[in-house]
């Protein structure tokens, strides 16, 4: 039986929005950057996820391309103090950075999703492996 196509777009689009990949109603995050193990509407696994450091370095990326070339063309137009760099361009990279982390993180989420990585290649019915918290030797506790 063939697995159905997931849709990149749209699962890419949830995840920046905060929500479930797969039905797009359930909380991707329980927690600033904490994924949860299973969304409440449709009871997709998302514990499997590996976003590691790829959020960060991405939001970096993003935010560096943006404010670089801003602080270099107000420099050149108005060469204006030191300080007043420090008092734009500290609180709007903060800002951005804070601001753009979690969408990022859940749309590498829903994309991991969509390409069936990591763990999301099993249908959400099917027999789950084990967590890594759960023992992988039957019959011991931990």
């Amino acid at each position: 039986m063939p697995i159905p196509d997931r849709n990149l777009g749209t699962a890419m689009g949830r995840g920046f929005r905060g929500r479930c990949p797969n039905c797009g109603r359930g909380r991707l995050f329980h927690a600033f950057l904490k994924v949860v193990d299973r969304c409440d509407a449709c009871g997709e696994d998302l514990h499997h996820h590996r976003a590691d450091d790829a959020p960060a370095y991405f939001d970096m990326l993003i935010v560096g391309h943006i404010i670089v070339p801003l602080a270099l063309s107000v420099e050149v137009a108005y060469a204006p103090p030191y300080w007043v760099h420090v008092a734009l361009w500290g609180p709007l990279t903060i800002g951005m950075s804070l601001g753009l982390l979690q969408p990022i993180k859940g749309a590498i989420v829903a994309w991991q999703w969509a390409n069936r990585m990591h763990g999301f290649e099993a249908p959400a019915d099917a027999n789950r492996p084990q967590r890594w918290t759960e023992s992988r030797i039957p019959g011991t506790s931990r």
